[in-house]
């Protein structure tokens, strides 16, 4: 069967970190670009961070850039999305979505999320003292 799967999501106090894992089965993730996009309540899903499949290379949205690291295991074919000083902002549903082709940054809506091949079910990040 083929899934993604987020965890580590969580309650963590302004200020604190949280790694989230995104794991792949049925499929190899080395092979595509994994995205990792969250959603806050009323808002659209937005992009914070990819990785590349050819080359590796990061990307950051403006908003988490210095405070999330984003990296690849292919051993155990998952990525991770590192976070660290987090705010009350961060507070989102955050997913990931994997990719043959798109690395990008953009906000999805919910009527092109099939333009990506796989996502997952999300995990919920709270931020809140």
């Amino acid at each position: 069967q083929v899934q993604l799967v987020e965890s580590g999501g969580d309650l963590v106090q302004p200020g604190g970190s949280l790694r989230l894992s995104c794991a792949a089965s049925g499929f190899t993730l080395a092979y595509y670009a994994i995205n990792w996009f969250r959603q806050a309540p009323g808002k659209e899903r937005e992009g914070v961070s990819c990785i590349s499949s050819r080359d590796g290379r990061t990307y950051y949205a403006d908003s988490v850039k210095g405070r999330f690291t984003i990296s690849r295991d292919n051993t155990q074919n998952t990525v991770y999305l590192q976070m660290n000083s987090l705010s009350p902002d961060d507070t989102a549903v955050y997913y990931c979505a994997a990719d043959l082709y798109r690395c990008t940054l953009t906000v999805v809506p919910e009527n092109r999320l099939y333009e990506y091949d796989y996502w997952g079910q999300g995990t919920q990040v709270t931020v809140s003292s």
